[in-house]
């Protein structure tokens, strides 16, 4: 007897899946690419998934400590066992995700370290996150141990600085 229904395909469900629950945990994968400090890719089932790491921003790859941040998120990640709890998707279609990699949270380390801010806009008020970025500030780690740095959400609004304010910088330390 043959059935009369054909059977959906897996991406189907799993946006299903993720309608139903957007807090989805259980996908397991490797991590295989790293595109900046918060956002990789995860191999899952031999298919890529490209995930941006949930309420946090990192600088732009041509901001300074772009770099920095995405080697900070590639020695974390790359090529490790990754567990992802899904939260939705973003305008540009990734995967927002909390994201463990060999278990080691990866949104908290990189804010941890100082290569990625606690992005407000999305970033829960009571969320850790918060405290994490003060005592990175406090230290002067990552991206706080540089004058003046700028969030990624306004370097992307404003772009590139062409210049500097006069005096701010200039500064002996």
């Amino acid at each position: 007897m043959s059935n009369a229904f054909p059977r959906p395909p897996t991406a189907f469900l799993l946006a299903l899946l993720l309608a139903a629950f957007p807090s989805y945990a259980g996908l397991s994968g490797r991590v295989v690419s790293i595109r900046d400090g918060d956002t990789l890719t995860v191999l899952i089932d031999s298919r890529p998934l490209r995930v941006r790491l949930s309420e946090i921003d990192a600088p732009e790859l041509a901001q300074p400590f772009g770099t920095r941040s995405r080697q900070s998120l590639s020695d974390l990640c790359f090529g490790k066992p990754a567990e992802i709890n899904i939260r939705g998707r973003d305008r540009y279609k990734r995967t927002i995700a909390q994201v463990s990699c060999a278990g080691t949270d990866a949104n908290t380390e990189q804010v941890r370290r100082g290569y990625a801010w606690t992005y407000t806009r999305y970033a829960r008020r009571d969320s850790p996150l918060h405290a994490l970025q003060e005592q990175a500030q406090a230290a002067r780690r990552g991206l706080w141990a540089g004058p003046l740095p700028i969030p990624p959400w306004d370097w992307r609004r404003n772009g590139r600085p062409s210049s500097r304010p006069a005096g701010i910088l200039d500064a002996p330390r």
